[in-house]
């Protein structure tokens, strides 16, 4: 069920940052596609808890986790190895996720500066956006946390948030910069930026690890109402 129970109603939103895999493109069923049939190699069956640990993370930070946690017979480069000639066939037919598209040329129709804090590489994001390239040409930039010599740390850490909103040609101040994230590590890194959240959670995430703590928490992109945070509504010409 979403809840738009906001935690500061009253703080008007300036700029946006978007979260990309598992938030605006279904990207995460494809690695948990990917990673499933990796482990299934090693008779090793890869997990939520898994998942939820790498969410969000570095490309390598994310494959350590599986390494560490199932003590897999691979180097970390083996892994990523694999990992790559899985992808390099599925996500170039990755798939926009509801309320994705409709929002993102809603906000930069009403001039609202949007931008991307994903903890991909640009390997991997030209290929999950090859069939969406117009529709991200609209953000003003795109920090890949993986490829980013400014980001030191990926997510939990608030590094690839802040250095986003540095990027802004007109350094938003980080309480009026309203992050979307799925991921718990990204919810984290977006918190500890300082920054406002909306967590668009999957299904089985545990919701109550976040109430309280961040200002809006929704079952879709659908059920964003744009007012709510001072920016224009659905419905404004």
């Amino acid at each position: 069920m979403s809840n738009h129970k906001l935690l500061r109603p009253d703080a008007k939103v300036t700029h946006v940052i978007f979260d990309v895999d598992g938030l605006l493109l279904d990207t995460e069923r494809i690695y948990t596609e990917c990673f499933q049939e990796i482990c299934a190699e090693f008779d090793k069956e890869f997990t939520w808890d898994i998942k939820v640990k790498q969410m969000g993370k570095k490309e390598k930070e994310s494959g350590q986790v599986l390494l560490d946690t199932l003590n897999l017979p691979l180097s970390l480069d083996e892994l990523i190895r694999k990992l790559r000639e899985k992808l390099d066939e599925k996500l170039p037919f990755t798939e926009l996720l509801p309320g994705a598209e409709k929002l993102i040329r809603h906000l930069h129709n009403h001039h609202i500066p949007i931008a991307l804090a994903s903890g991909s590489d640009g390997w991997c994001y030209r290929r999950k956006i090859a069939s969406h390239k117009e529709l991200f040409s609209l953000f003003h930039h795109c920090v890949l946390s993986s490829d980013d010599p400014e980001v030191t740390h990926g997510k939990p850490s608030p590094d690839c948030f802040l250095v986003c909103a540095r990027r802004f040609d007109d350094s938003p101040k980080l309480d009026q910069v309203l992050v979307f994230e799925d991921a718990p590590n990204g919810v984290e890194a977006a918190l500890a930026a300082g920054m406002r959240v909306v967590w668009v959670p999957d299904d089985r995430a545990d919701r109550s690890s976040f109430e309280g703590r961040v200002d809006l928490i929704l079952d879709s992109l659908e059920n964003f109402k744009p007012e709510c945070f001072g920016l224009p509504a659905f419905n404004s010409s």
